[in-house]
């Protein structure tokens, strides 16, 4: 009987190392954040005639939802508060944009008051502070839907005491992004994706009496979750790249290669579409 409860114990620990790592990592040095299949697809549109100054006022989690927990009352939000950071970080990679500070913008407007304080009249004279960067388009929108346990599954067996399982959840969230025009307020373009956040659980183990009043059991497993403010990045960085791309079918702006001929009227970067004065 001992003999079959350590090779049980044996078949056990080589499934859990073939399935994936059950003990704790190690820890790590801190890294930058690896680039998404959708930030290559970001880089790779083409190159524009002229980059666009854009501001982002707002962009925030308009869905109120909070962290699901069984019987428990959570206060933690469900997605990221900081979409307005990672739309900016988008927009700076991207070559198409120019983003100004609009966020910050009563922190940057001291720090402006105390630089001309500090200053002395012959400086400001011979040196004074440029004006702010005006911007052409204003992005608008925001997270407007989080759905939890979407669609949830999974498959186990047991034998003998003897069992594995492995679960998984869905959940959905989508988002909207508007280029609104700054002098007549027209919104040029407007996109919405989704993105999957997937969730999975992998449980082994056994539970069996070698003798009497003697019992072993043994259990092993690992959980994954797909981190929410990435998806929520990858979600950004596709609705950024839809967005450009509409805008070039349209003619709101307009790429390099483009023949001059057929482009649209061109203020200061920023490519109108015809009628637009």
């Amino acid at each position: 009987m001992y003999k079959v409860v350590a090779v049980c114990c044996l078949v056990f620990l080589v499934g859990c190392s073939s399935i994936g790592a059950v003990l704790p990592p190690d820890q790590s040095l801190p890294e930058a954040l690896e680039k998404s299949h959708e930030f290559q697809s970001l880089k790779k549109l083409p190159k524009p005639r002229g980059r666009i100054p854009v501001a982002v006022y707002s962009f925030r989690d308009q869905t109120g939802q909070y962290k699901p927990k069984d019987n428990v009352s959570s206060f933690s939000t469900a997605v990221t508060q900081g979409a307005n950071s990672i739309l900016m970080q988008a927009l700076h990679e991207t070559e198409w944009f120019i983003p100004v500070e609009r966020e910050g913008l009563q922190n940057l407007l001291t720090e402006r008051k105390i630089t001309r304080a500090a200053m002395t009249d012959e400086q400001k004279k011979s040196a004074q502070l440029p004006p702010l960067t005006m911007a052409k388009i204003i992005f608008e929108g925001g997270i407007i839907s989080y759905d939890s346990n979407v669609k949830t599954g999974g498959l186990g067996m047991e034998y003998f005491g003897i069992g594995a399982s492995e679960l998984y959840r869905e959940d959905v969230i989508s988002i909207y992004l508007r280029a609104v025009d700054v002098r007549t307020g027209q919104v040029l373009l407007s996109v919405a994706t989704t993105k999957k956040v997937l969730s999975m659980e992998v449980r082994a183990g056994f539970f069996r009496y070698v003798s009497y009043k003697r019992l072993a059991e043994a259990e092993a497993g690992f959980s994954e979750n797909e981190p929410m403010h990435i998806c929520v990045t990858q979600a950004i960085e596709k609705a950024l790249t839809m967005l450009v791309e509409q805008g070039i079918d349209r003619g709101v702006w307009a790429a390099k290669e483009q023949a001059v001929a057929a482009l649209p009227k061109e203020v200061n970067g920023a490519v109108l579409r015809p009628g637009q004065s």
